[in-house]
């Protein structure tokens, strides 16, 4: 059996697909890449046995059919290295042994058998079905990834939740201190459902989505979901359990609203973190008309640091303290000018959201206030 691809295509393939396998993997076979030609088509397999991503690519050229693994490791380091150019795979139908031929030179190795390799099950027809743009898929999970909780107890709270209402789609991530959402109210549905996507599927979705184009259909039942892209099908069980009702704990009547430059308060909050206390990294906001004091202090180590920033506010002063890390991984998932905090006391959530919101998108940041220690 004989194939030509191109070099520089299957290095970037496989680089996605190998975010997939894990270091301590089940069975060792899961270890490979599964590798299918039929039809004069390639396409690439990689498992951890919760999430499966497959690739198809052109080939210059192929011959005969067959099914074969490959340690993903050493394909990966073997491929890497070679610059742009067609590479022809020859595999020896009986001994499973690899030469693969390159400008300058080849090089050989052993691939195994597939037998062994679980393949995914068909997708039930029974599955529901939504069709939604690349673009708005890639915001809403990029900004929601920050946000989804690491607790073993609370595993219904570990993933990227999808609700789709007939009001629109929203797409939401929170472990109890902070929460992130996007609502698309344009994307519109008859039928509500919804689904909760693990962090790392969510994760590996987001990072190869960036670079498709189009839309991705999404096939789901209540255990597993199929997410099919122009390049990538990623099949992956889904999180069971009832996701919290999210809209109950976002504040709707702050009544203290502070507009700032999101970039200028994330370089001070930068700048002035490398004198916070490491246990207890509180940031201390102290607001009045106008201007914003940004400060913190390590007691222990008799350092702090403090800026001041322009900012408008509709009361006359307050101070209230947050996380200094929870903070900046906010600010930096959002990518507007400047942000609007809107606060009610100092021991209550804070929400964050732009300035302007996009005419197809509404994005409300959560956050968990610190009390402050005089």
């Amino acid at each position: 059996m004989k194939f030509t691809v191109n070099s520089a295509l299957l290095s970037q393939r496989l680089q996605t697909l190998g975010r997939v396998i894990s270091s301590k993997n089940s069975m060792p076979i899961l270890g490979n890449f599964f590798f299918k030609l039929k039809d004069g088509v390639l396409s690439v397999m990689a498992s951890d046995n919760e999430i499966v991503l497959t690739t198809v690519l052109d080939l210059v050229a192929s011959e005969g059919e067959m099914e074969f693994t490959i340690n993903a490791k050493t394909a990966q380091d073997s491929i890497r290295e070679i610059p742009e150019q067609p590479l022809e795979f020859c595999v020896n139908d009986d001994t499973l042994e690899i030469t693969v031929y390159y400008q300058n030179g080849s090089y050989s190795m052993m691939a195994e058998s597939s037998d062994q390799y679980p393949l995914p099950k068909p997708m039930d027809d029974q599955a529901t079905t939504l069709v939604l743009p690349n673009t708005v898929l890639y915001n809403g999970v990029n900004r929601a990834l920050f946000a989804a909780g690491n607790d073993p107890l609370r595993p219904v709270m570990s993933g990227v939740y999808f609700d789709q209402r007939a009001d629109g789609l929203c797409i939401v991530a929170s472990d109890g201190r902070k929460l992130a959402s996007t609502r698309m109210p344009q994307i519109v549905s008859e039928t509500e459902c919804s689904l909760n996507l693990p962090q790392k599927a969510a994760s590996i979705f987001k990072n190869y989505l960036v670079k498709e184009s189009g839309d991705t259909t999404i096939r789901f039942t209540n255990r597993e979901a199929e997410l099919t892209t122009e390049h990538y099908t990623m099949t992956c069980r889904l999180i069971e359990g009832r996701f919290p009702n999210y809209n109950s704990v976002i504040p709707r009547n702050n009544p203290n609203a502070m507009t700032v430059s999101r970039s200028a308060l994330l370089a001070a909050l930068r700048r002035i973190m490398v004198f916070s206390n490491a246990g207890s990294p509180l940031v201390k906001f102290r607001i009045e008309s106008g201007r914003l004091e940004v400060s913190t202090r390590d007691i222990d180590y008799r350092r702090s640091g403090v800026e001041s920033l322009l900012c408008e506010f509709n009361n006359g002063s307050m101070e209230i303290g947050f996380k200094g890390p929870l903070l900046m991984e906010l600010l930096s998932n959002m990518d507007h000018d400047e942000v609007v905090f809107k606060m009610s006391d100092p021991s209550r959530a804070s929400i964050v959201v732009p300035a302007e919101q996009q005419e197809d998108e509404e994005v409300v940041m959560l956050i968990m206030p610190m009390m402050i220690s005089e």
